[in-house]
């Protein structure tokens, strides 16, 4: 990432005759930046050649290994959740590769389905503790079959996507421990997209989980938006 940022820093300096723009682009994993979801997104920044000047994205913050080390290593996570010992499941792949670390990774543990919803009412078993909250409500309906299995509550979700012909899929369910499976409601996809709880969405439960199937997580356009503010203030 340090060759790749020195690249960036190279192709936006300089000058041109006339109206340019220098354009940088990466394929950025919102989950490396603190959104509680796996979701790739190529990402442009342009600079008009006239402000002569440096910037390449900001640093990732966060990591998958540092998620497995408080999940196998530490258990902190678990703690934290107050997740009984017993009840403490991962696929096999990542307890391997989470007791293969041999030192604690100097970012921060990749959020979790589990961190952006564990305070939210289940709103298919406590539905009028759910009414409470903006957005919040049970869709049934949620079937799993090969390639539609949900997201596991204890890792980033997988990318949220619009779906087709109005249903969402697989990605857009829950995958609990015990392997029952629920549609997110629109305030948990809300949170895994990062907006805030105060935000009403209007519509259908499926035209709305198509606007946040579209959306970009609000941290990561946060994120880079702030540091090419920031970098704009500083040169000009």
């Amino acid at each position: 990432m340090e060759h790749m940022a020195r690249l960036e820093r190279h192709h936006v300096q300089g000058r041109r005759a006339g109206l340019n723009y220098r354009v940088v682009s990466r394929v950025v994993n919102a989950a490396n930046y603190g959104v509680p979801q796996k979701r790739e997104r190529v990402v442009f920044v342009g600079f008009r050649d006239d402000l002569d000047m440096e910037w390449c994205f900001p640093r990732e913050t966060h990591s998958m290994e540092a998620l497995l080390w408080i999940q196998v290593r530490d258990g902190s996570y678990w703690e934290h959740h107050r997740v009984a010992r017993k009840a403490r499941a991962l696929p096999e792949r990542l307890s391997l590769r989470g007791q293969a670390l041999k030192e604690r990774p100097a970012t921060l543990p990749w959020r979790t389905v589990r961190d952006a919803v564990h305070d939210l009412p289940d709103p298919e078993h406590s539905p009028s503790a759910a009414m409470a909250w903006l957005n919040h409500r049970f869709q049934p309906g949620a079937r799993s079959y090969p390639g539609h299995t949900g997201s596991p509550l204890d890792e980033p979700a997988k990318t949220l996507k619009a779906g087709v012909h109005g249903v969402p899929g697989g990605e857009n369910m829950l995958l609990r421990p015990d392997g029952s499976i629920r549609y997110f409601t629109v305030r948990e996809s809300a949170r895994l997209q990062a907006f805030p709880d105060d935000y009403l969405f209007h519509g259908s439960w499926s035209e709305t989980m198509r606007q946040l199937g579209n959306a970009v997580p609000v941290t990561l356009a946060r994120i880079i938006g702030h540091d090419v503010a920031n970098r704009l203030r500083e040169t000009t």
